[in-house]
């Protein structure tokens, strides 16, 4: 009974409509319940495990996701927080402006340091996406859904084998996936609000900054 109000009145919707309705609803009694349990589950597993099959089927499926041969997904988890300066004892040296420590934040989201922490553990597969399973005080958990590139079932299926090019490898480390153009600030366009993004940040600061002298002839 305490799921009806969940749900308007949706005859010809499919299941994962349904699942996709629930999702939006994380503060209900069963959403709560569902997380809790599973993030109990989720705490007692390895840091990066492989997943017999997607947590969020309409999710994975939206995302790429196919129930076939060569379609892997694997779960991680990643602490929450800020990102502390990696310098021995705190000694940044330097100018008083680098002297921070504690207080700083990454430049990245945490699903992508979940995409690369995962491509980093299967090196032989490619990233296709990923998305937000579970969270608790401490740890954030991610589902990354994986292809196998050299599997035939993919490099012979049209809507998939793109990914087999040598250009994709590791496209999660050089932020080309969802997560990473995300982080790069690619989601925004026009000239007032993503003046200096494109192509990138940094070939952008390069670009404005550099003094180009054409050669007398």
């Amino acid at each position: 009974m305490g799921m009806l109000p969940l749900f308007k009145d949706r005859d010809n919707d499919s299941a994962y409509k349904y699942l996709q309705e629930l999702y939006k609803k994380k503060q209900s009694d069963a959403v709560r319940f569902l997380l809790r349990v599973r993030c109990w589950e989720y705490r007692n597993l390895p840091v990066c495990h492989r997943a017999s099959h997607p947590t969020r089927v309409d999710k994975a499926r939206r995302l790429g996701y196919k129930a076939t041969q060569g379609f892997v997904v694997y779960r991680i988890r990643v602490r929450r927080g800020g990102r502390k300066r990696q310098v021995p004892g705190g000694r940044t040296g330097g100018k008083p402006k680098t002297h921070g420590v504690n207080e700083l934040k990454p430049s990245r989201n945490l699903r992508s340091v979940a995409e690369e922490r995962v491509g980093r553990r299967c090196p032989n597969l490619r990233v296709l996406n990923s998305y937000w399973v579970n969270q608790d005080s401490t740890y954030k958990y991610y589902e990354v859904i994986l292809v196998d590139n050299s599997h035939n079932a993919i490099r012979n299926d049209p809507r998939y084998n793109w990914i087999c090019k040598p250009v994709h490898k590791h496209r999660e480390l050089r932020g080309l996936t969802s997560a990473g153009i995300k982080a790069r600030g690619l989601r925004r366009k026009g000239t007032h609000r993503a003046s200096k993004t494109r192509p990138s940040r940094q070939a952008n600061y390069k670009r404005r900054n550099t003094v180009v002298f054409h050669r007398y002839r």
